[in-house]
């Protein structure tokens, strides 16, 4: 009887949230690969959500972060449509992993905000979100939980019949259109799976009034005249928040009782603007030092307007994954895979481009590109060690990981990470109530430096600037990590069950927070990490009810989470940058270190919703909330909350024909960290209709209709670190259309 709290999404009185999916009697048929024991979806205790792979294919192309921002408990960080990295209750960046068929995406998302997830949504058959003992096995950390994009590029059973699939979509608010295909046959007694896909969309448009400036004091104007003052400005659309991509995937696999075995490659590219930078050089001084930044009214307020800043991405995965059943009393079966990425991320400027008529650029920025790699290799295998009574699993994980950015805006030297895994996972019945444990070992070394520049007497700096090497600092720290998660649930009734989560995550500091220190343009910031910074214990509790009785479903969950030694980037205040005197003017950026003290996250999530069997149809109306409050143990607020949220749905199924409209209510966040400014809130209107026609015997054609944004709402993204300067795209209408046979 589970009904999962993220199956049935929030849906209720007459609208409903971005969630597309989630219909039960779908659900009942899930099998969720990241519960680690195969299971469907309702006989899960987990908090979790699955959103199909149909639903995704129906709608509008987005980030992995925007696709998933509907459901309860969950939300997103863009950075332009480009970029959304996923958020769990509060819990972002490297506290919440992506998977890709349950291995972590090593991209350089981590790195910066503005840092897209290496993920293909093509093709794919579910997007897992998953918290609680079986996600432990999958990666260390995951104090928020794990975003799993499953996918069927190395087949695990043998296809049954050929299918080829074309589609095509357009986007009215960035001029934007792409077309993809997918073709899976077993040939010869071998699966084949190919996927393609190919994106470009131009500059969104955003809604009157959508960017806000904050006016700094000029000098020669009066006190308080324009300090703190912020403006809006109507721009139309914005700049560089264009994006196109290419990823395509081919697998092969030979499946049979004794198990499976495939390879797979993959290759994605992504060009992508960056619609905000941060400015290092916002005053320049003659040879006199007369400053000459008030010779134009906009010099030196950001000195890279009109110009083209974009970023390019590649990369090349090599999946070998697999499967042996051993069956004997012992050990039931060994899944064991390789992964072999090689992922790069370039940040460049096209000044000659942004500033054509300029005579020989000498006014031009001398930036050039900024190269971001990720090579790394994982090895892993998972020994299930049940019977027909108990669910085990024992795994064991190894990886190799190098992070290197090189080039003129680099903020970190090259890393290496080695990470040793062992993990345990036990699922049973009791008499009294069902349990669920995982447990994880972790074995993590951080090797790498810090450079410093070294400081010269004001008279000679210019001739040692290209002499003089920097000071470089070396570290080696080893980091030993244990986490353990216990869910018990228990049927009350045929209608009601509860379920307890605990659990005590230990998160290793990233490379970025111990080794970070420079200059990121990107979120205007110079960000100093510390390589002491201890590891983060995160205990967690929630307490789950979920009812189901006659097309009525409701869920309600409260969680408390208490992280020790949370870490966290903290601006410095104007009282703290007074203290460094005048001449530490951080290049005009705002200083940033990462901090680390106690924090609290807490909070709940309600839905509710009801389905109506018509005489055509059925029609579901869902109502969901959810609302996470985060503050440090001295009672300053944790930055960048999710504000509260109300979800509306509204679904109609009929044969062939699914009709979804939603409505996102997100509420004004005022419970702002220091130097952090508010938002207002908005509401976000959204439209789904789509209808399958069988054309033929095996062939079928899926017209989709969406709308985003409908109310062209200018919106603001509290968890962005460029909230401000970079608002959510306005109304967007477009449509797909999908031929399969």
């Amino acid at each position: 009887m589970k009904k999962l709290n993220t199956v049935k999404l929030p849906l209720a009185a007459c609208l409903v949230s971005l969630s597309c999916s989630a219909f039960t009697q779908e659900m009942e048929e899930v099998i969720v690969t990241s519960s680690l024991i195969d299971a469907s979806s309702d006989a899960i205790s987990n908090p979790l959500h699955v959103i199909n792979g149909e639903s995704i294919a129906s709608d509008a192309s987005q980030s992995i972060g925007a696709s998933i921002d509907g459901l309860v408990g969950v939300s997103s960080s863009d950075y332009g449509a480009a970029v959304g990295q996923p958020i769990i209750r509060g819990m972002s960046g490297s506290r919440v992993k992506i998977l890709n068929n349950g291995v972590v995406v090593r991209d350089v998302s981590g790195l910066g905000p503005d840092h897209a997830n290496d993920v293909d949504l093509n093709n794919i058959q579910q997007i897992e979100i998953v918290r609680g003992p079986s996600s432990l096995l999958y990666s260390n950390g995951t104090i928020g939980g794990i975003v799993n994009v499953v996918d069927n590029t190395i087949a695990r059973k043998d296809f049954e019949e050929s299918t080829f699939r074309l589609g095509l979509e357009v986007q009215t608010v960035n001029d934007g259109d792409s077309h993809d295909f997918s073709y899976q046959n077993n040939i010869g007694g071998f699966n084949v799976s190919a996927a393609y896909k190919d994106s470009k969309f131009g500059d969104y448009d955003i809604p009157n009034g959508a960017v806000i400036h904050h006016e700094e004091e000029h000098e020669g104007e009066e006190e308080g005249d324009h300090e703190g003052e912020e403006h809006e400005e109507d721009m139309g659309y914005l700049p560089n928040s264009d994006a196109g991509s290419t990823a395509q995937r081919l697998g092969i696999s030979k499946a049979g009782d004794w198990g499976y075995f495939g390879v797979s490659i993959s290759d994605t590219e992504n060009l992508y603007g960056i619609p905000f930078h941060g400015d290092s050089h916002e005053e320049h001084e003659d040879e006199d030092g007369d400053d000459h930044a008030d010779e134009d009214e906009h010099e030196g307020e950001d000195e890279h307007e009109g110009e083209r800043i974009f970023s390019k991405t590649e990369s090349n995965v090599i999946n070998v994954d697999g499967s042996y059943a051993v069956g004997n009393s012992w050990l039931t079966k060994i899944d064991y895979r390789f992964r072999d990425s090689d992922y790069s991320h370039t940040e460049q400027h096209a000044e000659e481009e942004a500033h054509e008529g300029e005579e020989d650029g000498d006014d031009l920025h001398e930036e050039g590109p900024t190269t971001f790699t990720n090579n790394a290799k994982e090895y892993g295998a998972i020994f299930d060690l049940g019977n027909d009574s108990l669910s085990q699993k024992v795994a064991v994980n190894y990886v190799v990981e190098d992070i290197s950015v090189i080039g003129d805006e680099a903020f970190i030297n090259p890393t290496e990470s080695k990470e040793l895994t062992l993990g345990y996972y036990l699922s049973k019945d009791l008499d009294l109530f069902h349990v669920d444990l995982g447990i994880r070992y972790d074995q993590i070394s951080r090797n790498g430096s810090v450079s410093h520049e070294e400081e010269h007497d004001e008279g000679h700096a210019d001739e040692h600037d290209d002499d003089h090497e920097a000071e470089i600092e070396f570290f080696d720290r080893d980091i030993d990590t244990t986490s353990y998660a216990l869910t018990l649930s228990n049927d009350i009734n045929e209608f009601l069950e509860v379920s307890l989560g605990l659990s005590s995550v230990e998160r290793a500091p990233s490379a970025v927070e111990l080794l970070m220190n420079g200059p990121h343009l990107a979120t205007g910031r110079v960000e100093v990490g510390n390589f002491n910074l201890k590891p983060e214990r995160s205990n967690n509790i929630d307490l789950s009810f979920n009812f189901s009785n006659d097309g009525l479903y409701a869920g309600l969950t409260f969680f408390q989470n208490n992280v020790d030694n949370y870490i966290y980037l903290m601006d410095e205040t104007e009282e703290d940058h007074s203290d460094h005197g005048d001449d530490d003017d951080h290049d005009g950026l705002t200083l940033a270190n990462y901090l680390q003290q106690n924090a609290e996250f807490k909070g709940y999530e309600l839905e509710i919703g009801k389905t109506f069997d018509l005489a055509r149809g059925a029609l579901t109306l869902a109502f969901g909330r959810d609302s996470v409050s985060g503050e440090f143990t001295d009672g300053h607020n944790i930055p960048r909350m999710t504000p509260e949220r109300d979800l509306y749905k509204v679904v109609y199924v009929e044969d062939g024909l699914t009709f979804v409209l939603s409505l996102k209510d997100v509420s004004a966040q005022n419970d702002t960290a220091e130097n952090e400014t508010g938002t207002d809130g908005f509401q976000i209107l959204n439209l789904n209709l789509s209808k399958t026609i069988e054309t033929s015997p095996g062939h079928e054609l899926v017209l989709s209709v969406f709308g985003k944004n409908l109310l062209d709402e200018a919106a603001r993204n509290h968890s962005s670190f460029v909230k401000d300067e970079i608002p959510m795209a306005g109304k967007n209408l477009g449509m797909r259309a999908s031929y399969s046979f």
